[in-house]
C-alpha cells in the first residue's frame, strides 16, 4: 500500500449522501478521501464534507463497527456513512463504540 492509505481516511456515502461524492453511480462506490488530522472525530469529518446533521441516520461505522460521532478517527480508517432513509434495523444488535 502507498503513502496515500496511511495518510488518508477513506469515506463512504450510501444512499442520497453519494452527492456528496464525484460517484452517483449505484453500482459503483461513492468514496472520498480526506487526509488524517490529529484527534479528528467522526462528526468533525462530516462537517468537513458538508453534510448537514439532519440528513444522517445514527449509523456509521469506523473500520466495520458501529460507532457514535464522537469516535476518533486516524490516518488510515475506513468510514461508512448512511442516511437517514436508510437506518438499519439491526443496530440494536451491535455495541457501539464511542472511544
Amino acid at each position: 500500500m502507498g503513502s496515500e492509505t496511511t495518510e488518508m481516511i477513506e469515506v463512504h456515502l450510501y444512499g442520497k449522501l453519494r452527492r456528496y461524492t464525484n460517484n452517483l453511480d449505484p453500482s459503483r462506490d461513492s468514496v472520498i478521501r480526506l487526509p488524517a488530522a490529529e484527534a479528528e472525530t467522526i462528526q468533525d469529518i462530516i462537517r468537513q464534507i458538508g453534510i448537514p446533521r439532519e440528513e444522517l441516520g445514527n449509523n456509521v461505522f469506523l473500520n466495520g463497527e458501529y460507532s457514535d460521532f464522537t469516535r476518533k478517527v486516524k490516518a488510515g480508517d475506513r468510514l461508512g456513512i448512511f442516511p437517514d432513509d436508510m437506518q438499519l434495523l439491526y443496530k440494536w444488535h451491535f455495541n457501539k463504540k464511542e472511544e
